[in-house]
This record gives C-alpha cells, structure tokens and sequence, in this order.
C-alpha cells in the first residue's frame, strides 16, 4: 500500500525480496490502520513531506528543494503474521522462538508479506488457537500504556483521558486497572458508549464547561494528571485547563501545524501545570532503569491474552487489501462510527 498524494492510495505490485541469512519472511494476516498517524501522511500534513528527521542530532531539517515527500511507503505499525520461510543461520543462533509456523506481531506495513531480521521478532509471538487480530492491538495498547505511566496513574487518582478513538480506550481501561478513577472525554456517542465499557467511571463531552465539570467531580480540585490522545490542540488547552494545581498533562497525540489555540498564561501558568510528551521510542524517564519497550509490548501482550481489554469489540470495519483506498477515505470523510479498521491480506 502506497500514498502517491494527498488523499490518493495505491496498491502496487512490487518483485519480492530474496532472504539475507538471519532474515525471516512473514505473511501477513491483518494489519491495523492507525487513523491518527496515518492519516496525516493521508492527508499530506506529516512533518516527514517536508522534513527529514535526523537521528543524530534528533531535529527534524527541511527537504532540500520544494519536492514533497511522496510516494510514502511501508506505513502501517500494527501488523500480524505467519512466518512462512527463514534464511540461513547467522555465526549467531537465532532467537529460539520464532520459527516457521509460528504466529507473529510486529511492524512491517500494509504489504502481504514482509521481510525481517529474526531478532526482530523475539519475544512477539502469540500462542496457538488466539484470533490473530489481537496482534495489530500490541503496538497501539503500547502507547497506551506508555501514556497511563507517564501520568503516574494510581489509587486514589484522578485521571482524565482525552480522546477515546482505539488508543485513548485501551489508555482508559489501564487506568481503570490501575485502580484510578477515570473520566472519559469524548463528543462522538459510539465512543462514549465504549469508554463506560472500557469502565470509565465518568464520560463527559467537550466544551467550555469542561473544567468546571472535572472541579465538581473531584471537590474543586481538579483531576491529577490528564491523559490528551486526540491529537487536537483544542484538547491540550482543555487538558491544561483540567488540571489541579501541579497536574500533569500527558501530550500523547500527534499534534499538526500550529498550536494557535494554546493559552499558556492563564490555567497552565498560574497552577504550575506539566506538560510532558509520551512518544513510543522510550518510557518515562524515570522508569527506565526498570521498564523498556519491550517491557510495555510483554505487558500488553499479557493483557490481551487475558481480554484485558477485549479489543476484538473495538474492530468496527474490514477492507481486503485492494480497497484500502476506500478505507482512507472512510475515515476522513465520516469517520465517527469507526474505531479499529483492519486491513485484511489476500
């Protein structure tokens, strides 16, 4: 699958790949659209059309030139599989768990079949007899998690999470596991509906008497930390505004373009607000002599094999691989009846 242009989806026909030694081919079973990410390389506003990370200095550096970043390639981060063929050993053995046959998770992209380094797939195996769909929620439950430590969610907490598309849901139910009490914030009525399954202990809509709705629930003193997965600066200035004095903002959507809407003299400034972002490259800072990615992914993976949540509810359409392009333009054009949509391989 191929972005060619904004809003233009192809699907190609490309030779395949010869395996290295240590490599491992995959075939693909599912894979899970983010309509968050995904969308911006949709729509034409990702940063990468037009910027180059550098990983060194960690700084995104203009293109050189006015060409865009197009044709977009290999996207698609919630992926699961058989592996089907592997290469020659390397000098070094091989992880003993994968093998052919064996049901993988992993990030290869919205392709049939993908081609991997074998230490890749270590630790990413799912067990017999399980739906394979449960493996395109591994990555997304990730960031999830990730976000609900960034907000020391705890007993005796109050946690508001903002956004309940798929990520903002399963952040819900994690917080709810830690034993928190949880407000849901949310305008689109199916995802309401699913936050109060998820056990959010309250749901409430956006608007301007937000905040003083959060101060009633919670005695006049604000939620402790507030959880902002919609991706919306509209809702980061709400999160900011939630808050109690000291609270913690967790940004953990993908902000584009301008923050116009932000006020930082007012709520944040006065209540010594944090802003803190939770991307899924690294853990909280102060849990990582403890906790990695790997860490959160074996979480997840844990849960879900235990319906924690049950994330096969939260899969609402199913293309074939061919009319991805139809599942694009669904979620832009009227996607509020949508949460997980999965891409299903020939």
């Amino acid at each position: 699958m191929r972005f060619t242009a904004p809003r233009v989806v192809e699907v190609v026909t490309v030779p395949q790949v010869a395996l290295q030694p240590g490599q491992v081919r995959v075939r693909t079973i599912a894979s899970g659209i983010s309509a968050g990410t995904e969308m911006t390389a949709y729509r034409g506003t990702n940063p990468y059309l037009t910027s180059v990370w550098d990983p060194q200095m960690r700084l995104f550096l203009q293109r050189e030139g006015t060409s865009a970043g197009y044709p977009l390639e290999g996207w698609g981060y919630s992926e699961v599989g058989e592996i089907v063929e592997m290469g020659e050993r390397l000098t070094m053995p091989l992880p003993d768990d994968v093998a052919v046959g064996d049901l993988v998770w992993g990030i290869w992209g919205h392709r049939t079949e993908g081609v991997l380094d074998a230490a890749e797939l270590r630790g990413h195996g799912l067990p017999p007899g399980v739906d394979p769909v449960l493996g395109c929620f591994v990555r997304v439950g990730a960031i999830a998690l990730n976000a609900v430590l960034a907000a020391h969610s705890t007993i005796g907490f109050t946690i508001c999470v903002i956004g309940q598309g798929v990520v903002g849901l399963m952040a819900t139910r994690y917080a709810v596991l830690t034993g928190a009490t949880v407000i849901a914030v949310e305008r689109i009525p199916l995802r309401q509906e699913m936050a109060r399954k998820m056990g959010a202990h309250h749901v409430l809509a956006p608007g301007p008497d937000l905040p003083l709705r959060v101060r009633e629930l919670t005695g006049g003193a604000g939620a402790d930390s507030a959880i902002e997965i919609s991706g919306s600066y509209v809702g980061l200035q709400a999160a900011t505004r939630i808050v109690g004095l000291d609270g913690v903002v967790v940004a953990a959507g993908f902000y584009q373009g301008q923050g116009e809407v932000l006020r930082l003299g007012e709520e944040f400034h006065h209540n010594r607000v944090q802003i803190v972002a939770s991307q899924i490259g690294s853990v909280p800072s102060v849990l990582r002599s403890r906790w990695d990615v790997p860490r959160l992914q074996r979480t997840v993976v844990d849960l879900l094999l235990k319906g924690e949540p049950d994330v096969l509810s939260l899969v609402t359409h199913r293309y074939p691989l061919h009319q991805a392009a139809e599942a694009y333009a669904m979620l832009d054009g009227n996607g509020t009846q949508a949460l997980q949509v999965i891409l299903e391989m020939p």
